[in-house]
């Protein structure tokens, strides 16, 4: 179990480097910002598909171990650290990816708030989820 909560608590912290890699990047100037800004075409649907994304990810990860069959996946397998790693690892990537990727698009698309906005909120979630050790032992009991 403790290999486990290692990998998820590593997956979490490689994802919020990898967003603060990219503040960093476009904020000293290494990368240009505002590439995109020209299309707004492509805004409209990026930002919109990032909400649904977004309002969709944040509940449906947070309430992803209450499911039933997740529950039942959990509790009842004889290889309960595997599939915590596997259904933990799909929760944490519902909320990091498109974190990573409103960080990205807030850049590209010349500081679109809504892109900073939604990162930030994602970023926020990462905290109900975070994996430790009581965490992992209570999600995997029957």
């Amino acid at each position: 179990m403790k290999q486990t909560k290692n990998i998820l608590t590593a997956e979490l912290f490689v994802m919020v480097a990898l967003s603060l890699l990219t503040v960093v990047l476009y904020e000293t100037d290494t990368l240009a910002a505002g590439t995109l800004t020209g299309d707004n075409n492509l805004q409209f649907l990026v930002t919109t598909t990032m909400e649904l994304l977004t309002i969709g990810f944040i509940p449906l990860s947070l309430y992803l171990f209450r499911i039933g069959f997740v529950r039942r996946s959990l509790t009842t397998a004889t290889d309960k650290p595997r599939r915590l790693l596997l259904w933990g690892t799909l929760r944490m990537m519902m909320l990091c990816l498109p974190m990573l990727l409103n960080t990205l698009f807030y850049y590209l698309f010349g500081f679109s708030v809504a892109f900073g906005y939604m990162a930030i909120v994602l970023f926020l979630c990462l905290f109900m989820i975070y994996p430790s050790m009581k965490r992992c032992k209570y999600e995997v009991q029957p």
